[in-house]
């Protein structure tokens, strides 16, 4: 016989419940986690048999500093401290006097070219063998992008060419440092002291490099960091500018903040690129392993230029005599296609897989992509330069030896480094192979 329902009955039967829902949840959650932890070692596992370390790196600092900033309830800069904290350390670590912290790589050099009151009828001076954010920010702008020849040896650009291409309208030198390698920096000051023109470090890349002891992102007016989720510092995405120069840091916190309070004039222009304490926390806990992350990198990246300037047809970008750091975040080179049976770029990289080498072809030919061509019959762009300037524009993009370094090169990104030294043996071993399979 079923007893009674009573009050006593209920309340023991729903404690009982509870409890078993809840240990039930508990079961549930460590058993998530469990997963969770097992799924991270077997991509782990995956990621080191391809010859790259997995990426990002965390560890329960970085947790404990986001649930500190989310407990903390100031999530913004203007509340909080993370973000300050950020830009004090960055700038100490890169000797510059100023640091503004952004949202991005691309917000950071959107505030520069504000900050400069670039606009439409200006003329930004910048490469073509670069990611497409740095031709977007001059458009962002209406200025016009002027393209300068690639050094075929190093990647960057060929500093030597770019007084060739400076007119009246030159309001900007917008050089890059391509994978973390400084740019010839002495050239490019060169011609900045002698037109008068100041120059931006997009430094994106960058992150540790320096030029003759001196950090990059220091050298010129100014220099623009990313932190996006790929880079060797990041937040997933995050940016800061570096600078020596007071005023301009004062015009840059105004152009990256709605209503900036700086005492310098903002030209009437602005925005909102501010970074969230959230990315500044995630940096300040990213930050205590940098150092140690270059160094290997560093290292690794040295032995392998030994091992692959031995191979035939192979050869790693040049680095300038004034670099004494790269920040390497890609390790990039050269194959000549006639020491390989002529296979095309595809082709070899598909042969590198084979040998379990994870690389990739780079950067296609910006100066040719849709998008920039895109810009010649931009009605805006008409509008302020000419139909006919804009075609002629279009004419004077060519970049031949940029054509011919995008066919030849070969990329690994900066994962590939953060492995052990056998692990550059392998890569080196499995180039060899592949040209004796077709030489």
């Amino acid at each position: 016989m079923e007893k009674p329902i009573s009050r006593r009955n209920l309340l023991a039967g729903s404690v009982a419940l509870s409890a078993a829902v809840c240990a039930g949840s508990k079961q549930k959650a460590a058993a998530n986690e469990n997963a969770i932890d097992d799924s991270k070692k077997v991509e782990a596992a995956k990621e080191l048999r391809r010859g790259k370390s997995p990426w990002p790196v965390w560890s329960d600092g970085d947790e404990k500093g986001l649930v500190n900033v989310l407990n903390s309830g100031q999530w913004g800069r203007l509340s909080g401290d993370r973000v300050a904290l950020f830009e004090k350390t960055w700038a100490e670590k890169m000797q510059a006097k100023h640091c503004i912290a952004t949202s991005s790589g691309t917000t950071a050099l959107l505030t520069t070219l504000g900050a400069l009151n670039i606009g439409p009828g200006d003329e930004v001076i910048m490469p073509p063998y670069t990611f497409v954010a740095t031709f977007n920010v001059i458009t962002n702008s209406f200025a016009l992008p002027v393209f300068v020849d690639s050094d075929i040896e190093s990647f960057q650009i060929d500093a030597k060419k770019i007084a060739a291409s400076v007119t009246e309208n030159t309001k900007l030198l917008l050089p890059v440092h391509i994978g973390g390698s400084p740019f010839d920096i002495d050239a490019v000051k060169a011609v900045s002291a002698d037109k008068k023109i100041p120059f931006i470090e997009d430094a994106c890349q960058a992150h540790l490099a320096a030029w003759r002891g001196q950090p990059v992102g220091t050298h010129g007016l100014g220099g623009c960091f990313s932190f996006q989720a790929s880079k060797n510092l990041n937040s997933g995405e995050g940016g800061a500018i570096l600078t020596n120069d007071e005023e301009f840091a004062h015009r840059c916190y105004n152009y990256h903040t709605p209503g900036g309070s700086r005492p310098v004039s903002s030209y009437g222009r602005g925005s909102n690129f501010r970074m969230t304490e959230f990315q500044g926390t995630m940096l300040l806990s990213q930050f205590e392993r940098v150092e140690a992350q270059s160094q290997q990198r560093e290292a690794n990246a040295k032995y392998l230029s030994e091992m692959l300037s031995k191979i035939g047809g192979i050869k790693p970008a040049k680095l300038y005599d004034g670099c004494t750091r790269s920040a390497w975040h890609l390790y990039m080179f050269r194959y000549d296609k006639s020491q390989f049976g002529g296979i095309a770029k595809d082709a070899f990289l598909a042969e590198l897989g084979k040998e379990g080498i994870q690389a990739s072809g780079g950067y296609a030919q910006l100066n040719r992509a849709k998008h920039v061509i895109a810009l010649a019959s931009n009605p805006h762009y008409q509008r302020i330069y000419g139909a006919e300037f804009m075609a002629k524009w279009l004419e004077k993009s060519a970049c031949p030896v940029n054509d011919q370094l995008c066919s030849e090169a070969i990329w690994l990104g900066q994962t590939n480094l953060l492995v052990e030294r056998s692990e550059m043996d392998r890569i080196a071993s499995g180039i060899e192979k592949v040209r004796k399979r077709f030489a």
